[in-house]
């Protein structure tokens, strides 16, 4: 049975740049970090709360730990995007735009949800979701 999201991994060639909008930016803490076998920090998990976490790999040094092939990475082409449960979105849209983030206007989605959009510095589309009393996620 699905609980709900474990991570959700993206790699980058500016890993510095990634975590410091995860954390400086979006607030969100370092629950810990990777190094590789050469000692260099390679991997941070970022802590969202309640056991679930966004993993931030530098893509060259993952490949050099684990293989693979480091490739052209290109802007917001591998995944939809993320949604992370907010509470006062208002105001956390507010202290967004404040640390200089672009962000949406908050609207309300399909499902009844609140919503406001952002992207990470790598093109990655990120919706910070605020549920109503009528959103569908939490209908019985």
């Amino acid at each position: 049975m699905i609980r709900r999201v474990a991570h959700l991994c993206f790699v980058t060639d500016d890993l510095e740049r990634l975590v410091k909008f995860y954390t400086e930016k979006l607030g969100l803490p370092v629950k810990f970090t990777m190094k590789n076998d050469a000692g260099q920090e390679f991997g941070f998990y970022i802590d969202c709360g309640d056991d679930t976490f966004i993993e931030l790999f530098d893509q060259a040094l993952k490949v050099k730990q684990w293989g693979g092939v480091v490739r052209q990475l290109e802007k917001g082409n591998q995944y939809s995007h993320l949604s992370l449960e907010v509470t006062a979105l208002a105001d956390y849209r507010t202290e967004l735009v404040n640390k200089g983030v672009t962000v949406t206007e908050i609207s309300q989605g399909m499902d009844n949800s609140l919503q406001a959009w952002l992207k990470d510095p790598d093109g990655n589309d990120i919706e910070l979701m605020e549920y109503t009393y009528r959103s569908m996620q939490i209908q019985r």
